[in-house]
């Protein structure tokens, strides 16, 4: 487990890096408009550059214990303030495709940077596990919700893709109950990673390889990444009961 958490820190800290080298290289710039390739950014010349470079120097933070509380936090904030203040009042269908890859994917992904350090105060764990718990349940929710489009994303040498989607639809209201409830967390974080590993090998690495110029492709790449990565980077700090952060594993 500590050998999982560690890769997983790894892979954590290359996506994030990933992110912000897309984002300083490949936004869009018209005129007096900046579109940033990563869809949750704030098209705000003053912002888009300097959060690029904030996310490489995170990122790079993420690989030395010294540095990793201050990664942490600073990533955390990053995106939750991204997600929270630029995004949630530009969508508001809970439901919507906006609203999980605008407002829920950096807010998860920012839990799991707050999370890494393991030994972070228990309200903050239990909000950021609560915050996971929320976006994984709607997940699961919208698999359901829209089921044929997302079984189409399945490669067609993957036989049954309907019931694929219908089975990782369980499994991410399954691990959102599980953070927050506290019931075998490690188990929930272990399985969502392995999930988003999978997705990136089978659904989101082909398009890359096909088109490798398309920074739409790379952002996908890197985000899926960074679930991977998180997920595992936090197993090993998880214990099976309600509290999140007492007497982490070292990792």
């Amino acid at each position: 487990m500590i050998i999982l958490g560690r890769f997983g820190r790894i892979l954590f800290s290359l996506a994030i890096i990933g992110i912000g080298v897309e984002t300083l290289i490949c936004t869009n710039v018209s005129g007096q408009k900046i579109v940033p390739v990563i869809p949750w950014l704030a098209a705000i010349p003053a912002l888009v550059y300097p959060v690029g470079v904030i996310f490489v120097l995170c990122g790079a933070g993420f690989l030395f214990r010294r540095t990793l509380m201050t990664s942490s936090i600073t990533l955390g904030v990053v995106m939750l303030l991204s997600a929270l203040v630029f995004d949630v009042p530009r969508h508001f269908d809970l439901m919507s495709a906006p609203w999980r890859t605008n407002v829920l994917e950096p807010i998860v992904i920012g839990c799991l940077g707050l999370l890494a350090p393991g030994d972070v105060p228990k309200w903050l764990g239990r909000t950021s596990r609560y915050l996971i718990a929320f976006a994984l349940v709607v997940f699961g929710i919208a698999h359901f919700q829209i089921l044929t489009p997302i079984a189409g994303m399945v490669p067609t040498w993957i036989p049954w893709p309907l019931f694929w989607t219908l089975f990782f639809g369980v499994v991410f209201v399954a691990a959102g109950v599980s953070f927050a409830t506290g019931f075998l967390q490690r188990c929930a974080a272990s399985g969502i990673g392995l999930m988003f590993a999978l997705w990136l090998l089978t659904i989101h690495l082909a398009p890359v390889l096909h088109a490798p110029h398309d920074p739409d492709k790379w952002s996908n790449v890197f985000i899926v990444a960074a679930l991977w990565g998180g997920f595992w980077m936090i197993a090993p700090n998880l214990r099976g009961r309600k509290d999140l952060c007492s007497e982490p594993d070292s990792n």
